[in-house]
């Protein structure tokens, strides 16, 4: 039987490919990373957290929310102090979601008072994105940015699981939880139907942010980089050592 883990990861395959090769993340796997446009990423991000992680919380009674609410993966605070380091101590009045960050905050409300099962969508994208590809999206932030030892990059910090080892054996933990859940198929299939919407609405995140990148590094650089796709992540292939953007085991 295929565990509701294997359903989440398998059915948004594509989706994954998909976000991987936007010209945002084309440009930033390649160590292309400019300080504008990630620091919108990085607001963006904020609103996104603060508010899964509030709604999260309000339904932490849930059948299906509560048993997923883990202190280990908050990442508010983290975001907090990048947005302190990026935009100075005055970073709350500097900063706003961009349309399409708003967008997606909206959809996290929205499902929060609909159906509150679907934030576990949201949260699988993001959670297992942050402990899996998004290690190797902090080393090339801190490369490409030179950034100090301690600041910059709290959003893939975790300081209750520090070491590689631990990562991976809270993202088994992780799955075994979403496999002991209490479901049927049909809210199977409606996880895997938002998990896929949480993909879409983070690549138009990214889509928003592309043409700062472009007036960052050029036409014809941003032209070069773009134009040839990439296999993706999650996928079966031969290549082996790519960056998973979002959620993989």
């Amino acid at each position: 039987m295929t565990t509701l883990a294997q359903q989440l990861r398998e059915g948004t395959q594509t989706s994954h490919t998909l976000s991987e090769n936007t010209a945002f993340m084309k440009c930033f796997l390649k160590g292309v990373v400019e300080l504008e446009p990630f620091r919108k990423l990085t607001a963006d991000l904020y609103f996104l957290y603060s508010a899964l992680e509030a709604e999260m919380a309000r339904h932490a009674g849930h059948p299906v929310v509560g048993p997923m609410l883990f202190t280990e993966l908050l990442r508010t605070p983290k975001l907090e102090d990048d947005l302190a380091y990026y935009y100075g101590d005055n970073w709350r009045n500097e900063i706003a979601a961009t349309p399409a960050g708003e967008h997606y905050v909206s959809r996290i409300r929205e499902v929060s008072r609909s159906n509150p099962a679907l934030l576990l969508a949201h949260a699988y994208v993001r959670y297992m994105g942050d402990l899996s590809g998004g290690q190797g999206l902090r080393h090339i932030v801190r490369s490409a940015l030179d950034l100090p030892p301690d600041r910059g990059t709290g959003l893939h910090e975790f300081d209750q699981l520090p070491t590689v080892e631990a990562k991976r054996d809270f993202k088994v933990k992780y799955r075994e939880a979403l496999n002991a859940l209490p479901m049927d198929e049909a809210l199977i299939q409606q996880l895997v139907d938002e998990a896929n919407l949480a993909f879409a609405l983070n690549r138009d995140v990214f889509h928003e942010l592309e043409p700062d990148v472009r007036a960052a590094v050029g036409d014809h650089v941003f032209d070069l980089i773009t134009r040839q796709d990439r296999p993706g992540s999650t996928e079966r292939h031969p290549h082996q050592g790519m960056v998973a953007l979002m959620a993989t085991e």
